[in-house]
């Protein structure tokens, strides 16, 4: 995951809508399922994935009140501490 792009993830919902992110990765994780796609590709698509969802769980501590640096912050250190356990 990349803070930069879940960061400006954020802000796209927030001008946008969180249909458009939601919609991305139905469109994304169907593509997953092409039979002719490298390991690399998919690597790639699923790296795309994570930031989306990501981007979603940031946003949806923004909306319960919390500011995007914070929200971004706590959401990197779940992440981090999941990876270390």
């Amino acid at each position: 995951m990349k803070l930069p792009v879940i960061k400006h993830l954020t802000g796209f919902i927030a001008e946008n809508d969180e249909d458009y992110v939601l919609e991305t990765i139905e469109t994304l994780e169907s593509i997953t399922e092409v039979a002719s796609l490298k390991d690399e590709e998919l690597d790639v698509i699923g790296e795309l994935i994570s930031n989306l969802y990501g981007a979603l769980e940031v946003q949806k501590s923004i909306k319960e009140g919390k500011p995007q640096k914070e929200a971004l912050n706590e959401f990197m250190q779940r992440v981090v501490g999941s990876i270390d356990k």
